[in-house]
């Protein structure tokens, strides 16, 4: 059996364009299934992605649950945490926002 944690956070490295870690996307239809094609976002002057890490919270044998008043912040507000909450997957930043708590899958920073 697979991790579906794992997978997920495999789909959401390439879901982060809204939060301004990847320049672009798009869809390239080539055989029965296609493909994603993604450019990640770096910076101009040093050639460092946006993307610095990707830390898994939740596991398999210890999920991590937080209400929206212990909700966590990524370094210090300037990265994300991935919520799984009653009302779909988001950001700590919209879960605090909707008063929702989760479970926590990840901080991106």
């Amino acid at each position: 059996m697979t991790d579906p944690i794992a997978d997920y956070l495999t789909r959401l490295r390439n879901a982060l364009f809204e939060k301004g870690y990847i320049l672009s996307y798009k869809f390239v239809e080539d055989g029965p299934q296609g493909t994603i094609k993604i450019a990640l976002k770096y910076d101009p002057m040093n050639k460092v992605n946006a993307i610095k890490c990707l830390k898994r919270v939740s596991t398999p044998g210890l999920r991590k649950y937080v209400g929206y008043r212990e909700m966590p912040r990524v370094l210090n507000g300037l990265g994300i945490a991935i919520l799984s909450t009653s009302k779909g997957v988001m950001t700590n930043k919209e879960a605090l926002a909707q008063q929702l708590g989760g479970e926590v899958l990840c901080y991106v920073y």
